[in-house]
């Protein structure tokens, strides 16, 4: 699993995504979703979990950071490779734990990958 795409970032975003993106806003292909609370790296599954605010009734979502398809450091702005509803359609996350169980981010990882028909992580 960690060689899979959906958990790395595109190689054309170049050195921005070495930056620690907390606090960036997340924008989807339709609209703003939220900011990155914070970004992990567990058993190779990289992601950002995003505070979304109002928007999912306060709740936050984790999504693969291989959906990500812009980076732009002066804005502090990640832009998404897929719809608001696609986002707020993921598995639910609930807990800090689920960040860390390989059964929750392979679901997350098949979720995201199945919007693009399995084609690779843009939807």
């Amino acid at each position: 699993m960690p060689n899979d795409t959906i958990w790395s970032y595109a190689s054309d975003l170049g050195p921005a995504r070495d930056h620690d993106l907390t606090g960036y806003s997340v924008a989807a292909s339709d609209g703003t979703i939220g900011h990155v609370d914070r970004q992990a790296d567990h058993h190779g599954m990289r992601h950002l979990v995003v505070d979304t605010g109002v928007w999912v009734f306060g709740r936050s979502q984790l999504v693969p950071v291989g959906m990500v398809e812009g980076i732009d450091t002066g804005e502090r702005k990640v832009t998404l490779a897929c719809t608001r509803a696609e986002v707020k359609g993921a598995p639910r996350f609930r807990t800090d734990s689920e960040t860390q169980d390989p059964v929750y981010l392979t679901s997350v990882g098949d979720y995201y990958r199945g919007l693009s028909g399995g084609a690779g992580p843009t939807c």
